[in-house]
């Protein structure tokens, strides 16, 4: 025998029964007394791997290795062993840890369980013979009475109840907790109560019983309150719960755990619920902090017109026109290419005028056919004229003590407008196929998109019609002319096609804000609309996505070839050159270059500043 033998043997020293001393780094059997030989039925058990002898539970004993370790003694029942046979061997196993030269060794000691239950039987039977009939009958009289008295307390309370000992089984089970997890005692008495009900967690991940806070309760002696788990129901439904598990100890030795358990589902749903509700509180209140926002700089942009958005000093003139000849009966003729929203701004003068009580009557000049356009304006009468099948009354008698808004007025032919005229002059209308004239009151408010000028000296447009529709001119510059105006209107813009589509507004990125104002705007207030509705559909993220397509210049233009805005640039330099080359370098007056152009002279000169053009080009192509 070697010195590092009877160092071994020397830990073997009193030990009393099969004992073995254990490397586990190795997992080898160092030493062992006389008596583990015969126990696990191999004589030569020094210097063979231990882990040959663990039947079941390898888990279980890494688990308790790392318990021994911690505390420096332990003992379990939860491994069971096998002799070099393969018998199986139920015992407990009690362990110390011990550490020689910086190697991990466990001193242990096993306890053959069936021979120790032997003993408990021999030694009950002897003092029940011992003490005669009337001492057993007495016991068992005993015994009966407290389970019973405990039976009943544990099953009036309406918390769940269960115990467990220290291998894990089940020992009692109450009423409630087993109409709570739908249970009966006879599933659950004896068996691993972890595996039946607490086995994974909500999320499907598994629960290992060395996770368990019922299980550390009696591994480390320790009370554990859990506000938020659950257990599984026999049926599969999971149930929320919040439990208490305490240790129990009988004397001074730990034995087990109890549980007490209460199902919270109800009150959890009710929590939720709860949350939900503050939540959507939460964010109506934040729509309605930023509606209240937008509103606010609605009323401080629009000036009370709250559809017409910008701040450009173009818009605030037309703001204040619009308050000057809104509460009047003055006949108004807006000016202004296709898309700027000349229909905007007669909404806007008829809602601040005394008439705004009736409807504004909208005539389109360019929509109806040379034959209809006086059936629409004038009305008719049954049989006036083949389809004339009813009476009807015309624009001029559905605007009466109203407000009639003629749409391209340059639209309507000649020979009508003299028809018109007399009609607005004399206050009357006379329906086509009759001969009864019906006085009419009413306001009228004209628009056009044409070079009004240009159309009477054509003679496409009667003058005296234009004398008298053009009382009070408005005049509205295109949205290129006015650029600083793009952010409000595409905010507002934005705002309104994102509730339609029933989207979340996205942001407004500068670079996407800087596309939009290098634009040139052909079509217009009515091209960026379309622009951002369509931004709205395709934008995926929380920025707004800016398509901004080469043909939608063309599409809007007469011409059939496609231009780029270098090409549409290049052509206005060289109109602009070849105006003020025909009249002589002037820019206002009546025959000067803006009057042709039918732009305002401000206008041309800031055109002019803008294209870098100056005298000495249009009087070098003079000359």
């Amino acid at each position: 025998m070697t010195d590092a033998s009877l160092t071994y043997d020397s830990e073997l020293a009193g030990a009393f029964g099969p004992t073995l001393l254990i490397d586990l780094a190795e997992d080898r059997i160092l030493a062992a007394t006389t008596a583990a030989g015969p126990m696990f039925a191999d004589a030569d058990i020094v210097g063979t791997p231990f882990s040959r002898f663990v039947a079941d539970g390898m888990d279980h004993f890494v688990v308790f290795i790392g318990e021994v370790q911690h505390r420096g003694t332990g003992w379990t029942r939860r491994v069971t062993l096998q002799t070099a046979a393969g018998e199986v061997q139920p015992c407990e196993i009690t362990a110390r840890a011990i550490n020689r030269a910086g190697r991990d060794l466990l001193l242990l000691h096993v306890l053959d369980l069936k021979e120790l239950e032997q003993h408990a039987a021999e030694v009950a039977a002897a003092n029940i013979y011992s003490g005669g009939l009337v001492e057993w009958q007495r016991a068992q009289t005993f015994f009966a009475d407290l389970e019973r008295e405990n039976q009943l307390i544990l099953n009036a309370a309406g918390e769940g109840i269960y115990g467990v000992n220290a291998d894990g089984k089940t020992t009692f089970v109450n009423r409630a907790a087993q109409e709570m997890l739908g249970w009966t005692t006879e599933d659950l008495l004896g068996r691993d109560i972890h595996t039946m009900i607490h086995h994974h967690h909500l999320n499907g991940e598994k629960y290992p019983s060395h996770e368990c806070p019922i299980y550390q309760s009696f591994r480390y002696e320790q009370v554990n309150r859990i506000e938020d788990e659950v257990f599984w129901r026999k049926d599969g439904k999971p149930i929320r719960v919040e439990y208490i598990s305490t240790p129990i100890y009988d004397g001074a030795q730990l034995v087990g755990a109890v549980v007490i358990f209460r199902d919270i589902s109800e009150r959890w749903e009710n929590e939720r619920k709860l949350r939900e509700a503050m939540e959507e509180v939460a964010a109506l209140r934040d729509q309605l902090e930023e509606e209240n926002a937008y509103l606010q700089e609605a009323i401080s942009i629009e000036r009370a017109h709250h559809d017409i958005i910008g701040r450009s000093a173009a818009i605030l003139h037309i703001i204040n026109q619009i308050e000057l000849v809104g509460p009047t009966d003055t006949n108004v003729l807006i000016r202004g290419e296709n898309g700027v929203g000349k229909s905007l701004l007669a909404s806007a003068i008829h809602n601040d005028s005394k008439r705004k009580r009736r409807p504004m009557i909208h005539f389109k000049a360019g929509a109806s056919t040379l034959e209809k356009i006086e059936s629409e304006l004038f009305g008719q009468v049954r049989g006036a004229f083949s389809g004339a099948l009813k009476d009807r009354p015309g624009k001029l008698e559905l605007a009466h003590g109203g407000t009639l808004f003629i749409d391209e007025v340059a639209d309507i032919p000649v020979e009508v407008q003299g028809h018109l005229l007399d009609a607005l002059q004399n206050r009357s209308v006379v329906r086509l196929g009759d001969d009864r004239a019906r006085v009419i009151d009413l306001r009228v408010i004209a628009s056009t998109s044409s070079d009004i000028e240009r159309e009477v000296r054509t003679g496409r447009l009667r003058q005296d019609l234009v004398l008298h529709l053009d009382v009070f001119p408005i005049n509205c510059p295109p949205l290129r002319e006015r650029p600083e105006d793009i952010p409000f209107l595409t905010a507002h813009l934005l705002r309104m096609a994102c509730k339609r589509l029933g989207r979340k507004v996205p942001v407004v990125t500068e670079g996407a804000m800087r596309k939009l104002q290098d634009y040139q705007w052909p079509g217009n207030v009515r091209e960026l609309a379309n622009v951002v509705e369509r931004g709205a559909i395709v934008s995926r993220s929380d920025k707004l996505q800016v398509e901004i397509h080469n043909g939608t210049a063309a599409a809007v233009s007469p011409m059939s070839t496609l231009m780029t805005e270098a090409d549409i640039e290049q052509i206005r330099i060289a109109n602009t050159i070849a105006w003020l080359k025909k009249t002589g370098g002037k820019v206002s007056g009546k025959d000067g270059a803006a009057a042709m152009l039918g732009i305002r002279p401000t206008t041309l000169s800031s055109r002019l500043n803008k294209l870098g053009l100056n005298k000495d080009d249009w009087s070098q192509r003079k000359r």
